[in-house]
């Protein structure tokens, strides 16, 4: 018998919850109903199966997280944006990994259209208005600062960084103050066309 309140949002938010206790790769619909002490069939009035649960909590991860870079950003621009968008990114990561690495999911276009993944991207694009970047350079940037956040906070939550001195807050401030840098003083691309000299020095 399906226990009295069960429902879509209730079953996502603890299945969130599991993902940051257990990891994102064991939530399943079976360890959900072992959990609420019922049967699997109980909760498949409210959900698909295992893989339309996970969406779920990629969707409620990436929602959560454009509401507090949201509140992070307000009122901020240039550097001062830069890091606080960065360290609302790094700080939901760290506090729910669970839910980060369901963020990571990826969703069918549709449901990524429908998503705060969108506003994710937005906000990443005003952070960098800062910066007065055109495009293509704008999308590069916005592709760099996801690399640099989400290899950074991977490498960490790893303990690759656990060893050695000096500690992960003073580097994750170096790696802020580099990207200011480099997106005040973007590269121009390399030269091309007609008259400009290939890599062999001009041999043919």
């Amino acid at each position: 018998m399906a226990r009295a309140g069960l429902n879509a949002e209730r079953l996502t938010r603890a299945g969130a919850e599991m993902a940051d206790e257990v990891g994102f790769d064991k939530v399943t619909v079976a360890a959900l109903a072992r959990q609420f002490g019922v049967k699997d069939a109980s909760l498949y009035s409210h959900l698909k199966n295992s893989q339309d649960l996970r969406t779920r909590i990629a969707l409620l991860a990436l929602e959560e997280m454009a509401d507090r870079e949201a509140a992070a950003l307000a009122g901020r621009a240039g550097k001062d944006a830069l890091e606080a968008f960065a360290d609302a990114y790094r700080d939901y990561a760290s506090e729910h990994p669970g839910r980060y690495a369901a963020a990571q999911t990826r969703l069918d276009p549709e449901t990524a259209a429908a998503s705060a993944g969108v506003r994710h991207a937005r906000m990443t694009r005003a952070v960098l208005r800062g910066y007065d970047l055109s495009e293509p350079d704008q999308t590069h940037a916005v592709r760099l600062l996801g690399s640099v956040f989400h290899g950074y906070i991977s490498l960490e939550s790893g303990g690759s960084f656990s060893h050695s001195e000096p500690g992960t807050q003073e580097t994750w401030s170096r790696v802020l103050d580099a990207l200011d840098a480099l997106l005040r003083n973007w590269p121009a691309p390399p030269p091309t066309g007609p008259g400009h000299l290939p890599p062999t020095g001009g041999r043919e």
